[in-house]
């Protein structure tokens, strides 16, 4: 059996989608769909939260993953990378308000709010500036207006939410978008499975 870790929501919809058009399975869950774990055929799925998506592929509970490569970088587990999905693209930007523009950089103590510090810290320890990391869970747009910090590090997608907050993304760190990822163990052990999925997934994405 292959066992894929995904989290629930438009990722999981399409990953079901794709398995569909190669008549591997036929599987839809909706918004009151409460089950963790979804069993059919030669498959089984687990529906975790995107963060922990790595650490079940990390420690071999689960042979594929799909995540954002934001998280692949975030939580640098020791996963295989084998393909990137094309879907969910955006970008890991230093944001700053708009009257200050790149001044950051000229900051000597730089304060910087985030939701991803390990980005954040390689980031501005690659351009040699001494940083304060502040690590936030909800919006990090708060942290500059109110004061709490100079700059965030945060996911840029349309920059809707920046724009209506006096902000604007100001350098990309990094493109983003969903990646298929394997348990490097499970990569020999089920080398013609994954590699099957692996070829049945770029042929679909090759047609869009």
């Amino acid at each position: 059996m292959l066992t894929f870790a995904l989290s629930k929501g438009r990722l999981a919809d399409k990953i079901f989608k794709m398995l569909k058009e190669l008549n591997l399975v036929d599987i839809t869950i909706d918004e009151e769909d409460r089950r963790l774990i979804i069993e059919q055929g030669e498959f089984r799925f687990f529906l975790a939260k995107p963060s922990d998506v790595p650490t079940f592929v990390d420690n071999g509970v689960a042979d594929l993953g799909v995540v954002g490569k934001d998280t692949i970088i975030e939580e640098h587990r020791d996963i295989a990378e084998l393909l990137d999905l094309g879907f969910g693209k955006c970008r890991m930007c230093v944001c700053a308000p708009k009257e200050d523009g790149d001044s950051y950089k000229n900051i000597v103590n730089l304060r910087v709010a985030t939701k991803y510090p390990n980005i954040a810290k390689a980031y501005f320890d690659s351009m040699g500036q001494n940083t304060t990391i502040i690590k936030l869970n909800g919006s990090v747009e708060l942290a500059p207006i109110t004061g709490l910090s100079d700059c965030i590090v945060d996911i840029v997608e349309s920059g809707r939410t920046l724009r209506e907050n006096g902000l604007q993304d100001v350098t990309t760190i990094h493109d983003l978008s969903a990646r298929l990822v394997a348990n490097p163990a499970s990569l020999k052990t089920k080398y013609d499975e994954i590699s099957a999925v692996v070829e049945g997934f770029r042929a679909i994405l090759k047609e869009k």
